[in-house]
């Protein structure tokens, strides 16, 4: 399955059908008079968020939704029936934005939450409807109202509890397949991840959601390499994790290359809790691992770890000082959970 992660469509809820013009015609009843039903109402469109979707690839082969119209009215007094509401499913975590690109209209984070988008039109009164002492035949009915219309952005931002960040090649596709089950492409060159990955790692009995975003370069913000477009799947974590190359000759300026891309981006990432971990570690000996940490000591004041990831090096404590920053109330207990299973981003293109 390819990923995507943003898209516009055009919807159109359904319009009124049209008021009937009918009259009795019963052969023993001499003034029998109007009875033309009233049109049913046209079906509105609603968006519902999903579990079970981690893409927006199908709105890439159809980008035009239509609600169902409501039926003209029949004589005898029958309504038209109503059209069919549309039910439009987005994974968790989708934006849905007007047409300007920048006003938020909901951002479906529940599962099961409904959000009306575009409500459908009236149906039109039959000619019953207006029948009175002093036009007691009219031949006239309403044409019901219009379906309302919108064109909007789905924008879908990934529900992660930790942010895997850092330079292309530090080792960040392989912290998480060596912490979780997903298997995202590893390779030696850099921009091998080209996409957002998911994993589930198990700390202490309590679920932790990796998100792997591929790597940032100096100039990402001005769309340089790969840009900065993959950043927004990591403004809802609650920390990220900041992976550095341990074998680069200045770990310092890594690190300060992601921040200021973090900074340049928003506030409100350059203020996420951040935890630093010198990665391949293992290509190092002891007296060069403490020349790495000191040199990055001097600009970043937390606990530095230093892991491997492809040793399964000193990851465990690392993940728990991570766990320290979930908030209680996004963390699951597994005590009882026999089987753990990852749900894995899947690639795109």
């Amino acid at each position: 399955m390819k990923f995507l992660d943003q898209a516009k469509i055009y919807i159109k809820a359904g319009d009124g059908g049209k008021g009937c013009v009918a009259f009795r015609r019963e052969k023993f009843i001499e003034f029998g008079g109007p009875n033309g039903g009233d049109g049913g109402d046209g079906g509105s469109v609603y968006f519902e968020a999903v579990e079970n979707l981690n893409t927006l690839i199908d709105f890439r082969y159809q980008q035009h939704f239509k609600a169902q119209k409501g039926q003209q009215g029949m004589g005898s007094e029958m309504t038209g029936y109503k059209g069919e509401d549309l039910i439009i499913k987005v994974p968790v975590g989708t934006e849905i934005v007007a047409d300007d690109g920048q006003t938020v209209l909901k951002d479906m984070v529940v599962a099961g939450e409904r959000f009306l988008i575009a409500k459908g039109g009236k149906g039109g009164l039959g000619n019953t409807r207006f029948k009175s002492s002093t036009n007691q035949a009219p031949r006239y009915a309403g044409p019901g109202t219009p379906g309302e219309e919108i064109w909007v952005w789905l924008r879908l931002k990934i529900i992660a509890d930790v942010g895997l960040i850092g330079l292309p090649n530090a080792g960040k596709s392989t912290f998480l397949s060596a912490v979780t089950s997903a298997r995202p492409k590893i390779a030696a060159y850099p921009f091998t991840t080209l996409h957002p990955h998911l994993g589930v790692a198990w700390i202490d009995g309590k679920e932790l959601v990796l998100a792997d975003i591929p790597g940032l370069i100096e100039g990402a913000h001005e769309g340089i390499g790969l840009g900065d477009r993959f950043l927004k799947h990591v403004e809802r974590c609650s920390v990220f994790l900041h992976l550095i190359d341990a074998t680069s000759e200045d770990v310092a300026a890594d690190y300060q290359t992601i921040r200021r891309e973090l900074e340049l981006y928003s506030d409100k990432l350059k203020n996420k809790p951040t935890v630093v971990a010198l990665n391949k570690c293992d290509a190092l000996s002891d007296e060069e691992i403490q020349k790495k940490t000191t040199q990055l000591a001097q600009i970043y004041a937390g606990e530095i770890f230093a892991i491997s990831a492809a040793a399964h090096r000193n990851l465990q404590p690392c993940l728990q000082k991570v766990e320290q920053f979930v908030p209680r109330e996004r963390r699951s207990n597994v005590e009882n959970a026999e089987v753990k299973t990852d749900k894995p981003w899947s690639p795109l293109d």
